[in-house]
């Protein structure tokens, strides 16, 4: 992995982390596969056979124009049992979260936060104001209906959003405590559930509200198709509501926005029910064995998660861009550092939920580069047997690990160190990796936090200020 080219990618890039395609361009094909804990997709679906299936029809999914939207939404309503009345198909949920800002938000809009970043950076471009609650760490980032509705008034915020499970931390929102809430903003002009990652809960049996949002008035719920089935790349999601708004979402997206590879999936669907039902169970006991072998690693700290991925607050000291550098070019392990999402830190990784092998190699970088040997993990208690996936893609091999000044040196051991002290200390500092005790908690307020969701500081940009200071 071309190091220095590949680590710049990030310092560039404002709001997410840089595509897979582009990370491996600028390693030039060196160093082998990337193993991704970055994009949050399932990694059991599609199937082998179906990729296959698409691989031979793929001359003819490229030649042709897709059939309209309404066909392609009304096989996907029939899969899923709704009504094509209440369901807008987009490109990507992103493209439906542009035309709900620019539709239906009309001068402000309320979300905690962290959170997905086209929700708080979407509004913003157009202009409206975004009222920001700050998820309370000693909480777990749980968010309390109560406040938020609390919040939401002393605000006069006009729109609101909850992402459910939220993204970064993957905190739940048990349904009927949500349904309350929009019981109580039944005023507001539109309360938005976003659902992207629903589909990866357990926590109880039936957890959407979309049911429900198609009776009321101002309640959309959104949901993504590409993290479910592990499609990021054909981008298609959909959203539930009521017929009217419904409607015109549907009357302003562009003609042909859905692709002919998304109609190809949507179709195939019916024959592959069981594939994703299993998809989705392996996905959650892997969530379960990743989760303990993250929590035996010293000083971390690992929060409940109902999505497909696991917020982890790093020890003290210890800075999540350095880490992520480190684990990309010593051993081609890509993780999400969390300092351009607002009310996170560079103290914080996203880390997605993936197959056992690859969790094992990911633990065998991090006790590397943060300890700089081995720990003593003890092996998960037994769980109950899920069917496992016959079809599971492979998982990838383990590249040789380069041997590098920097891999010899733990970040811990690093960190405890004054400045002066460290042997590495000119690295260190090219690395972008701060004086012992000078990282945020989290990423700095600015003094209208809150009221306008202009002009807050990244973890990054702080982390950046502490060491010209140092």
């Amino acid at each position: 992995m071309a190091g220095s080219n590949v680590t710049a990618l990030f310092r560039a890039s404002t709001a997410h982390s840089p595509s897979y395609f582009t990370l491996n361009r600028a390693a030039g094909g060196e160093g082998g596969e990337i193993t991704d804990f970055c994009i949050p997709c399932n990694p059991y679906f599609p199937t082998p056979v179906m990729f296959d299936q698409l691989a031979d029809r793929l001359r003819e999914i490229l030649t042709y124009y897709p059939s309209s939207a309404d066909t392609i939404t009304a096989e996907l309503c029939q899969v899923l049992g709704l009504n094509p009345q209440t369901v807008a198909m987009g490109n990507g949920s992103t493209e439906l979260i542009t035309w709900i800002d620019h539709l239906l938000v009309k001068e402000s809009l309320a979300v905690p936060v962290p959170t997905f970043g086209r929700w708080t950076d979407q509004p913003m471009e157009t202009g409206k104001r975004v009222d920001m609650l700050l998820l309370p760490e000693a909480r777990g980032f749980g968010l309390d209906p109560e406040s938020f509705v609390q919040f939401i008034r002393s605000r006069g915020s006009r729109a609101a959003v909850i992402c459910n499970p939220n993204n970064p931390d993957g905190g739940y929102l048990p349904k009927q405590q949500l349904l309350a809430m929009l019981d109580s903003l039944q005023d507001l002009d539109l309360v938005v559930v976003d659902e992207s990652f629903l589909e990866f809960a357990d926590a109880e049996p039936e957890p959407s509200v979309a049911a429900e949002a198609v009776l009321r008035t101002n309640v959309i719920v959104l949901r993504s198709l590409g993290k479910n089935f592990g499609l990021h790349g054909v981008r298609f999601g959909y959203l539930v509501s009521n017929p009217s708004l419904a409607a015109k979402v549907r009357a302003a997206l562009p003609k042909w926005n859905l692709n002919s590879f998304a109609e190809t999936v949507v179709f195939m669907l019916k024959e592959h029910r069981q594939e994703y039902a299993e998809s989705l169970q392996q996905a959650r006991r892997d969530r379960q064995e990743m989760t303990w072998r993250l929590s035996q690693l010293p000083g971390l700290t690992i929060y409940p998660s109902q999505g497909n991925f696991l917020y982890v607050r790093l020890p003290e000291g210890v800075d999540g861009a350095v880490l992520r550098d480190r684990l990309l070019a010593e051993h081609g392990v890509l993780v999400r550092e969390c300092s351009n999402k607002v009310g996170s830190s560079s103290r914080f990784l996203r880390l997605v939920v993936r197959p056992h092998q690859d969790v094992i190699r990911l633990i065998s970088a991090m006790e590397q580069v943060l300890y700089g040997q081995r720990t003593q993990v003890a092996e998960p208690p037994p769980q109950p047997m899920a069917p496992m996936l016959a079809q599971a893609p492979a998982p990838q091999q383990q590249r040789p690990m380069r041997q590098t000044p920097m891999q010899q040196t733990p970040m811990l051991a690093l960190a405890q160190q004054p400045v002066a002290a460290r042997g590495l200390a000119p690295a260190a500092r090219q690395q972008n990796l701060p004086p012992a005790g000078a990282m945020p908690a989290a990423a700095p307020m600015p003094a209208a936090y809150g009221e306008t969701g202009a002009g807050y500081t990244s973890g990054t940009a702080a982390v950046d200020r502490l060491i010209a200071q140092a």
